[in-house]
């Protein structure tokens, strides 16, 4: 008799991080060789950070739209092709460092041109311009996220410092604005169209590869967003739209001072007697663009850490009851089946096992975490259970070589024990530890299967600058490390 497989295994990489030629990761030829790599490795996921158009330090967890997508991931060469660019556009852009993305140069270079691109589309001669209409039409979140962009493009100010009427959503003053700034909320229409044709071809030469995509969802919003801004009733904000009460996690052992990340809260009671309508919005929008979805800082629905606003340390919060299991019930009343990971690391209780058991989502598992305790330590192989993701690190981890390197002596040789091991080839033997995992899924970063030490690390978190600028170089994944994948996938039966 043979056992049903819910068994599979994929990478993590941000499409920014792809290989190309306009200064960034793009959803052209690059992306496409990556599935193909996917495919010939045996592997069934691809996990991407979220696909929302970067905010502060070029995070893509801060972000001016919640629903919109980063246009920064348009494929140039695709726009030619369809003659909304000419070739000669597609010319000029000098890469200093492949390895790394210059945010201010690659934006010098593509801003133009998709802009140009857009408003030669905007003429409406596009054999794809009745799409477009109909990509407006299904997309109630389209025109709202466009005009605060076009809004917050003028104003060069956070919402909440625009003229009062503006700054309180008041119908004429949103009426006149979207009139007045009309040719600059068309042309941010057509470029999430431009995402979107590009993402939904992207999304079908996965499904046929037998790839599903693993999407990512900051449980929070940025303050200074259309999310916000208009909804602010939603949010603990004071009249004037100014935060009350803000976001972020207590001391712990990673940071004495604890976490500030200064997000406005939910009102979860307001929220509650609308059903949740912004949720449920918010994860359809997400699982239009992918097949699961991870939701960062799962803890925070059990119970989240509230920051007075004018505190200048996290250690000033305190902890509030979150929504817990009514709002997955109404998700899931409007969604159907929520195929869910709860990113559930941190300072974890009992109430968040119990809400984690009660949605029937998987948590997750990082080996990186494992080392540093006793035998007990959940995150040790041995330790885990079937209804889990694996990782050898995440985004927000060094990769595992820089993590061996900076590893204390305990910890390497608990590692060295742990798995008989000399730790001359400590990365492939974590890799290869994740894949044996009972856990039903494994996800590997990229930059650990390139065996890349601290260079290749992704995000440093409570450093500002500095962060999600890694790429990685043309040809660095090949048949040498297909094969040892699949020889894993092959031997831990994680095809599915």
């Amino acid at each position: 008799m043979k056992l049903e497989n819910h068994r599979r295994a994929g990478l993590l990489l941000h499409p920014t991080s792809l290989p190309g030629p306009h200064g960034i990761g793009d959803l052209g030829q690059s992306a496409r060789d990556f599935i193909a790599f996917l495919k010939q490795s045996g592997l069934s996921l691809w996990q991407v950070l979220p696909l929302v158009p970067p905010g502060a330090g070029e995070s893509p967890y801060s972000s001016w739209s919640a629903f919109a997508c980063s246009p920064w991931l348009i494929d140039l060469e695709d726009l030619a092709n369809r003659g909304l660019l000419d070739q000669s556009d597609l010319q000029g852009y000098e890469t200093r460092d492949p390895s790394r993305i210059d945010f201010e140069s690659m934006r010098a270079f593509k801003g133009p041109r998709l802009e140009k691109a857009a408003d030669n589309f905007l003429k409406g001669q596009s054999p794809l311009y009745q799409e477009f209409l109909a990509f407006k039409k299904r997309s109630p979140w389209l025109a709202e996220a466009a005009l605060f962009k076009a809004l917050n493009d003028e104003q060069q100010q956070p919402w909440w410092m625009w003229p009062k009427a503006l700054r309180l959503h008041q119908d004429a003053a949103v009426a006149e604005a979207r009139e007045r700034l009309k040719a600059q909320v068309e042309r941010a229409e057509a470029l999430q169209f431009f995402f979107d044709w590009q993402w939904r071809t992207l999304r079908q030469i996965c499904k046929d590869a037998g790839v599903q995509l693993i999407g990512d969802l900051p449980i929070y919003v940025d303050a200074n967003s259309a999310d916000v801004w208009a909804n602010q009733s939603m949010f603990e904000l004071d009249e004037e739209g100014q935060r009350t009460d803000v976001s972020g996690v207590p001391p712990d052992a990673f940071s004495a001072e604890g976490q500030l990340w200064g997000n406005p809260l939910y009102r979860w009671d307001a929220m509650a007697k609308d059903h949740y309508s912004w949720w449920v919005r918010r994860l359809r929008r997400a699982f239009e663009l992918c097949d699961i979805i991870r939701i960062d800082h799962f803890r925070a629905f059990a119970a989240y850490w509230s920051v007075p606003a004018s505190a200048t340390s996290a250690k000033e919060g305190h902890w509030i009851k979150g929504p817990g299991m009514a709002l997955f019930d109404a998700l899931k009343k409007e969604l159907g089946q929520l195929p869910i990971i709860a990113e559930d690391l941190g300072i974890i209780d009992e109430e968040v096992c119990a809400l984690l058991k009660d949605t029937g989502f998987p948590g997750m598992k990082v080996l990186q975490f494992a080392f540093g305790g006793t035998p007990d330590n959940l995150y040790l192989p041995h330790n885990h259970t079937q209804h889990s993701v694996i990782y050898t690190g995440t985004h927000d981890n060094n990769t595992t070589l820089g993590w061996w390197f900076e590893a204390s002596p305990r910890e390497q040789d608990y590692v060295r024990r742990y798995f008989s091991i000399d730790g001359n080839n400590l990365v492939w033997d974590m890799i290869r530890a994740a894949f044996a995992s009972v856990g039903e899924t494994a996800i590997v970063p990229v930059q650990d299967i390139l065996c890349l030490d601290a260079s290749g690390r992704m995000n440093t978190p409570s450093v500002a600058n500095g962060n999600w600028s890694w790429r990685m170089k043309e040809g660095s994944l090949n048949a040498y490390h297909a094969g040892r994948l699949r020889e894993l996938v092959y031997l831990y039966h994680r095809h599915p």
